[in-house]
């Protein structure tokens, strides 16, 4: 808090200049309350019967698939209390039983082989240092890495003797392999001191190697076999062309490595790459126009399962890898794909889905007696799905002729032309996609706001070339893109041009504040929810491991021309320009976008007379994950909305 009271003062003292005395507006007072682990500022207390009606919307809860355990049943992870935790789930329909009670969420784990016990992840205020924890269906848990350190990827070697993972030390952007002999708890150790982002995909079923990939940028990356008892690294499928690269598992014999590749095309396919040789055979249909989103091997080498994201959309195929022919494929509802795991005797398969209008649940695939199983049904906290709407997908033509596709939550039934809300995602390789989102329902139903959900260029899903369309200096361009859909708005009838507001987290929020500057002749007001104000200052605050991985993406600011692009594009040096209510929301521990880039947004737009609404938790990151804080931050935004919107 201290940086952004800084910045005021500053500011203040620059306006109290005799000669700018009058041309400069005062900036409002602020009022400032603190509720637990919040700090409100400028944002009123929500009446009792704003909270009650969103109550049945935040109530809903969903069921994420995490692993099969030895004896059959499986773990999920879902929500009881303030946070997700562990639960075990036996047989199909059964109660879900607590296994983890923490105060911070754990949303995941992986299971040991042959064993009821597993390894979860789990950090501290959303710091994103995840320690890693082994734990049993009964008893305490363990602390398995070394404190202060952040750690990801646990995998374990096919007879459960050993776990892999990747770990990273404050500032440094390397990631080194990991290894840890289950039954000596000291033997951890550095199997590969890493350069990146590197982490084990796969080990090999007689645990003598390991597949790698080192992360370089969304549309790059590279694959190893390393040698786990002499820690020596061979590059595979050594080329030149940049390659993306996702998933792997070796072939029962050892021989192939399968993994997901974009190599000599615009989607990632599933391809089959054999270590002695080189060669590279496709596993899925070359003619496939879409991603191919996960896929799973089954233990014993003889089924596959894999999953194509069409424009959004899961589909999931099942096929004997040995034969390639098609097997009973499973009725799915048309949804959005959470999970698809084999369990270890490789005769079911664990499907996770939601769809727009039901939370996650979880299925599973016998594959030899080709029979769907639903083993959890997850509340959707008192609301009838019945009213809950399903998104349209539409396309609008932006700037340059380009084509951008976006989800359009309509309401089933109002009065005149409603308010609109669009929404931009993060990453920015991402993808907007048509899952449970009781946010959106809320605004639909509650509010009568149509929701407009773009995927603008730079998002994942339509192929690398659109993927990289926004890269470095091309950034702007994915800002006109919300331009031209506000020009689309403007066309609608059903749709009130005059009530937009634009929403948006992380690079969403970076979006929602570079549109605010721009278009806020034609905006009524901006959420802002853990956004980038200023490239320079995120790119040198940033966490240390994911800075190189930035840069890669938007741009590195130590090159001077990069840096004047970002000094012509920063929405911090165009405030001047933020002429309609602005709402920022942000998390104290963000390793992601820091802190600091919320602080210096909201000083610099009050200075200059702004009106700003902001929030910050103490005891968050990278966005809002603890019950009471989001349902704090719903609150909030919904009475902004109201404000901006003009509804009573």
């Amino acid at each position: 808090m201290l940086h952004r009271l800084l910045l005021a003062g500053a500011a203040l003292a620059i306006i109290s200049a005799p000669a700018l005395a009058q041309t400069t507006p005062q900036p409002p007072p602020t009022e400032r309350r603190t509720v637990g682990t919040l700090t409100l500022e400028n944002v009123p207390v929500a009446p009792p019967q704003l909270r009650e009606g969103l109550r049945r919307y935040q109530n809903a809860r969903s069921a994420g698939f995490s692993t099969w355990l030895a004896d059959g049943s499986m773990l999920i992870s879902t929500r009881f209390g303030q946070t997700s935790q562990l639960h075990r789930v036996a047989m199909p329909g059964g109660d879900r039983t607590q296994l983890t009670f923490f105060d911070e969420p754990v949303g995941g784990a992986t299971a040991r082989p042959g064993t009821n016990s597993f390894i979860f992840p789990r950090d501290t205020g959303g710091d994103e240092y995840f320690q890693g924890y082994l734990s049993g269906l009964t008893g305490p848990e363990t602390a398995i890495t070394a404190p202060g350190t952040r750690n990801q990827g646990f995998i374990f070697s096919d007879d459960g003797k050993t776990v892999y993972w990747s770990q990273v030390t404050p500032g440094d952007g390397d990631y080194d392999i990991m290894a840890m002999d289950m039954d000596k708890p000291g033997s951890r150790r550095v199997v590969l001191e890493g350069k990146g982002a590197m982490g084990v995909s796969a080990v090999s079923p007689n645990g003598k190697v390991a597949l790698v990939q080192q992360y370089l940028t969304s549309t790059a990356s590279k694959l190893f076999i390393l040698d786990l008892a002499t820690g020596g690294l061979s590059p595979l499928n050594n080329v030149q062309e940049p390659i993306a690269y996702d998933g792997g598992a070796f072939t029962a014999d050892g021989r192939s490595v399968l993994v997901l590749s974009d190599q000599g095309g615009e989607f990632k396919r599933l391809v089959e790459i054999d270590l002695a040789s080189g060669r590279i055979t496709p596993v899925t249909p070359a003619d496939l126009k879409w991603d191919v989103e996960a896929f799973d091997l089954s233990p014993d080498g003889r089924v596959l399962a894999y999953a194509v994201n069409e424009g959004g959309r899961s589909k999931v195929t099942i096929r004997d890898f040995r034969t390639r022919r098609a097997l009973p494929q499973p009725e799915l509802p048309v949804g959005v794909l959470t999970a698809l795991e084999f369990d270890e005797a490789g005769g079911r398969l664990a499907i996770g889905m939601n769809t727009s209008t039901s939370p996650a649940d979880v299925w599973s695939w016998d594959v030899d007696a080709g029979k769907l199983t639903r083993w959890t049904t997850s509340e959707s906290g008192g609301l009838d799905p019945a009213a809950l709407v399903d998104p349209t997908l539409v396309t609008f033509k932006s700037f340059d002729g380009l084509e951008v596709p976006a989800w359009v939550y309509r309401p089933k039934a109002g009065k005149g032309p409603s308010p609109v809300i669009i929404d931009i995602h993060g990453g920015p390789e991402a993808q907007a996609r048509p899952g449970f989102n009781t946010r959106y329902q809320y605004w639909v139903g509650e509010l009568g706001a149509t929701v407009i959900v773009p995927n603008v260029r730079g998002s994942d899903g339509y192929g690398k070339s659109y993927l990289l369309l926004d890269n470095g200096p091309l950034r702007q361009n994915s800002v006109k893109d919300i331009g031209a859909l506000l020009d689309w708005v403007a066309t609608q009838p059903d749709l009130d041009r005059e009530r937009v507001v634009v929403s948006g987290g992380s690079y969403g929020g970076f979006m929602v504040l570079a549109s605010l500057a721009a278009y806020s002749d034609k905006l009524a007001g901006a959420i802002d929810i853990v956004g980038i104000s200023s490239f320079t200052t995120f790119l040198t605050n940033t966490e240390g491991y994911r800075r190189d991985n930035r840069r890669a993406e938007y741009g590195d600011e130590r090159d001077p021309k990069m840096r004047a692009i970002f000094d012509a594009i920063s929405p911090l040096n165009l405030t001047a320009s933020m002429k309609k209510p602005l709402f920022v929301i942000q998390g104290r521990n963000d390793p992601r976008v820091p802190w600091t880039e919320a602080e210096q947004i909201v000083a610099k737009v009050r200075g200059q007379g702004g009106d700003v609404w902001y929030m910050i938790a103490a005891d968050e990151g990278h966005g809002f994950r603890k019950k009471q804080n989001v349902d704090a931050q719903r609150e909030a935004e919904t009475m902004f909305l109201r404000k901006v919107f003009g509804i009573q």
